[in-house]
């Protein structure tokens, strides 16, 4: 028997569906409910809501909250039906969308840092719009309508997905999961591939790594009795997925080395694709072939018009190499200036205290000075600020 999963931490969003095992849930409603769109007051509600409290919190409410030094965002529990307006959260590393109506995963594309998103208990049919969340390690999409894990390919850093109470019906579709190296948590129950007697030796041996399947730890016998059971299917599969890989990484390199041409702009300059594609779409040309003489010439033609294609092809990549060494030389050259500008300022600095120390007879830090002349104008900006401030930074500054 496996080991039950106890710590909520570890298991992150999943823990919070472990009440939710022993019976299916459906998705929620939205007949008699009405529904609600992402704006700007329910943003500043819910980043005021779970922001600081007391006077910190005052003080921030008084002045703004700016968007973009948001980490973590609270969205469950608000009837929304589509995800919108989050755009200005471009460095959120957490994201609740739990218990919404929401149907479709959209509008998420500029959270690029996000790790943690939950979008359990909402209406989503299909596995979309994630392309971008390359830092993704925890996904829940419990309690959902979907019936095909799919379109997770740029997820690569997930180490926990939640899917349970969905519709995945087949064992097959769980090998997409393979992919995913660092995935070490799962959770399917609820689905009706978890009524097939084959279900658990099945996840055991096509993804090895996994730790935790359904709120219980993955045992060392259950792989290797698995793994002896679907032996000579998976190493079929590994095969496959050698020379899939090795393709993948030939496309790679050949997309690399055509992305440097393009910034030398020397693109499909080394070889003969440029008259062939000139030659292609001139509807004249076929017939021309047809005269005496005419195929010779042409061939030497071709010849002659990929050697200079070769010619200008060699003499762009040389001129790059140039241009890539003197903004190299440039930003060195910067950096040095900035490094010099620095310890300049650094200099000025330091003389300064050190004449203001000669002159008062005692030292007066440069940043005290700093903060009196700021507090004097924050005192003309705001009259209704405390007076004592105001005192305190005149005598600093006489």
């Amino acid at each position: 028997q496996g080991k039950t999963c106890a710590s909520r931490e570890s298991l992150g969003p999943l823990a919070q569906e472990s009440t939710f095992r022993s019976s299916k849930m459906t998705s929620r409603l939205y007949d008699s409910i009405e529904p609600n769109v992402i704006d700007d007051e329910m943003l500043q509600k819910a980043v005021e809501e779970q922001g600081p409290k007391e006077e910190a919190g005052q003080l921030a409410k008084r002045e703004g909250i700016n968007f973009k030094d948001v980490k973590e965002l609270q969205l469950d529990f608000r009837n929304i039906l589509k995800i919108d307006n989050l755009w200005q959260f471009v460095n959120l590393t957490k994201l609740q969308l739990d218990n919404n109506i929401i149907e479709k995963i959209e509008a998420l594309d500029g959270l690029v840092h996000l790790v943690w998103l939950d979008l359990s208990f909402n209406n989503i049919e299909v596995i979309e719009g994630l392309d971008t969340l390359v830092n993704l390690k925890d996904l829940s999409l419990f309690n959902n309508r979907i019936s095909k894990i799919e379109n997770l390919d740029a997820l690569q850093e997930l180490q926990i997905f939640s899917i349970g109470n969905n519709n995945i019906g087949t064992l097959e579709n769980l090998v997409y999961l393979r992919k995913f190296k660092h995935l070490r948590t799962l959770n399917l129950t609820g689905n009706p591939v978890c009524e097939n007697e084959a279900y658990s030796m099945y996840i055991a041996a096509y993804l090895p790594d996994l730790v935790y399947l359904d709120f219980r730890m993955v045992e060392d016998s259950t792989r290797e009795v698995a793994f002896i059971k679907y032996q000579y299917a998976i190493e079929e599969m590994k095969q496959g997925e050698a020379v899939t890989l090795a393709k993948q990484e030939a496309e790679e390199a050949k997309q690399k080395e055509l992305d440097y041409h393009k910034s030398a702009y020397v693109e499909y300059l080394n070889g003969s694709f440029l008259f062939d594609s000139m030659y292609a779409e001139d509807p004249e040309a076929p017939k021309l072939e047809y005269l005496p003489g005419v195929p010779e010439l042409l061939e030497t033609y071709r010849s002659k018009f990929v050697a200079i294609c070769e010619s200008l092809f060699e003499y762009g990549l040389r001129q790059h190499e140039r241009r890539e060494a003197e903004v190299a030389l440039f930003y060195e050259c910067l950096e040095e200036a900035l490094d010099d500008n620095r310890e300049q300022g650094r200099k000025i600095m330091a003389n300064f205290e050190e004449e203001h120390r000669r002159v008062r007879g005692r030292p007066v830090p440069l940043g005290l000075c700093f903060f009196a002349r700021l507090f004097k104008h924050l005192y003309t900006a705001f009259p209704r600020a405390p007076k004592p401030l105001i005192v305190i930074a005149e005598n600093i500054l006489r």
